[in-house]
């Protein structure tokens, strides 16, 4: 949830819908900017890496990671391949650095939740504080390696699966 909680919580009332957790792929403001609204509003859990969420960087660096700045109460920090259950699914955690120190992906059924770690035809930048091309490089290939196929919902951009990107995916 990057943006416009208000937005967000009308369309979960209009629905029906209610808030059980929150599953941050990373820190980066366009992933987090509704986060604290949310938790705060609707009391769901919020699950992330650590890392992202401890990580106390330079002040320019701030900028991208502006939830080490909130306080929440109900914070988990997953870490590798941990079973999160929330809205009756069970997602599991897959440690996935290289866009940032915390950045995790998340596998629910036939479905990888990517972040900003896989796009279709693309993958996330590193030249973010936080970002390291080494690592990412080596979190893609770890991906290309799951078994099976996924179809794939990245944090930009549109859904793809795990096979086109094996086969087309430069990175």
């Amino acid at each position: 949830p990057g943006y416009e909680p208000e937005k967000i919580l009308a369309t979960l009332e209009a629905l029906g819908l209610t808030v059980d957790a929150v599953l941050l792929t990373h820190g980066h403001f366009d992933h987090v900017g509704a986060v604290e609204a949310l938790v705060g509003r609707t009391g769901c859990k919020l699950w992330m890496k650590e890392a992202d969420y401890t990580q106390k960087p330079s002040p320019i660096a701030s900028f991208f990671y502006p939830i080490h700045d909130c306080d929440f109460t109900e914070v988990r920090f997953c870490e590798e391949g941990e079973q999160i259950h929330a809205g009756g699914l069970t997602f599991t955690a897959l440690e996935t650095p290289g866009h940032t120190w915390g950045s995790v992906c998340y596998l629910c059924e036939d479905a990888l939740f990517s972040g900003d770690t896989l796009f279709a035809g693309s993958c996330g930048r590193t030249d973010l504080p936080g970002g390291d091309w080494q690592t990412i490089v080596l979190s893609l290939e770890r991906l290309a390696e799951l078994p099976g196929d996924y179809s794939v919902y990245p944090g930009h951009g549109g859904s793809t699966t795990l096979e086109t990107e094996r086969k087309q995916n430069p990175y």
